[in-house]
């Protein structure tokens, strides 16, 4: 038998990406997937796409049943985990969450914009957060808790956080920016979730492009603290008529000494040489810029480097899908690691090129 995993939520648009993914996974067995809409319901009567594939029917997310699994991954609304967690590892069982609830260290913070109390703030200091290309440490952390035999929990950092530092992170990382970062990013409706709103219906999303939370995105905390910039990342995000995908474009000026030193030749060099042994981020070549089209499906970023001289600014482009290296795919990616796995192990590194 493998790694006897479940998931909470899965019937969601994360949840049900992360149920294709365990799926098809040859280390982990996925032996329960609840969901309190449509408990009782085969998984394949809910998507037809796993039709001859999978005899799976979802569970409420109460059931005894996940007391069995190794791992569970939880594909819930924020500040619905608050409600899980503490008992899953109180019986030994690790957790990758997909939500916001255990990604700020700062209880308060999360308070401030989420709008709860934290129920659990001891787990924040034990929580490590699910972004591996820019927090590694995180990650070996959890791995040597697994090895000991103790339940971890990881947080999955957050699809627009996950692309916007990827572009970000190695231009603040050799310090050589100044001022705030600000970000522009463009999601496709499925980062909504699976409920329809007045927003994200097809009538209300379809040839339209609108920002929202241009005052103050809760996602706006999460990416300062992974780049380590509190107060200083403005952030819009943009909601377009797309399935899936996200872009995240991020513009930074020079500092007076770094204008200087580099030259659009050295930036590129500079990412290229950061994430130069990442499995997943790829650095486009000199001139071009990430498309959305070229990563989904899979857990891969593309980033682009470009530079105004003339402005000593320097523009970061990153492409993911937000249910792949914004979601589920980055919660296997944890997993893989965290278990001993290689970090690749079920996942698309190929995109569907049309």
């Amino acid at each position: 038998m493998g790694i006897q995993a479940g998931i909470v939520g899965a019937s969601g648009f994360a949840g049900i990406e992360l149920t294709r993914r365990l799926i098809e996974h040859p280390s982990f067995d996925l032996a329960v997937i609840t969901s309190d809409a449509d408990a009782g319901k085969p998984l394949a009567e809910v998507y037809p796409c796993f039709t001859g594939m999978s005899d799976l029917v979802f569970a409420q997310r109460d059931t005894p049943e996940l007391q069995q699994c190794d791992v569970v991954f939880l594909a819930v609304p924020h500040t619905v985990a608050l409600g899980i967690v503490p008992g899953l590892l109180a019986a030994g069982i690790s957790v990758f969450d997909l939500s916001a609830d255990y990604r700020l260290k700062n209880p308060t913070t999360y308070e401030h914009w989420y709008g709860v109390r934290h129920t659990s703030p001891e787990l924040l200091p034990e929580a490590a957060f699910g972004l591996p290309e820019l927090c590694p440490d995180e990650i070996e952390r959890a791995t040597q808790k697994h090895v000991a035999g103790d339940p971890v929990l990881v947080a999955c950092a957050g699809c627009y956080p996950t692309a916007s530092s990827l572009a970000a992170y190695p231009a603040v990382h050799a310090d050589i920016t100044t001022g705030m970062v600000n970000i522009q990013a463009v999601s496709g409706v499925t980062g909504a979730g699976r409920k329809a709103t007045a927003r994200t219906h097809y009538c209300a999303a379809t040839e339209n492009i609108e920002a929202y939370g241009a005052s103050g995105h809760r996602h706006t905390p999460e990416i300062e603290q992974i780049l380590g910039l509190p107060g200083q990342v403005v952030f819009v995000p943009h909601l377009a008529p797309l399935e899936r995908g996200l872009l995240s474009t991020v513009t930074m000026q020079l500092k007076g000494h770094a204008a200087a030193l580099y030259d659009v030749e050295k930036l590129q060099n500079l990412y290229e040489d950061f994430y130069h042994n990442s499995a997943f981020v790829s650095v486009l070549p000199a001139g071009e810029m990430p498309r959305t089209s070229s990563v989904v499906g899979t857990n891969r970023a593309h980033v682009g480097v470009a530079y105004q001289e003339r402005r000593r600014t320097l523009i970061a482009s990153c492409a993911i899908d937000n249910l792949g290296k914004g979601a589920a795919d980055q919660a296997v990616q944890c997993a893989n690691l965290v278990f001993g796995l290689p970090e690749t192990e079920g996942l698309n590194t190929v995109a569907v090129p049309l």
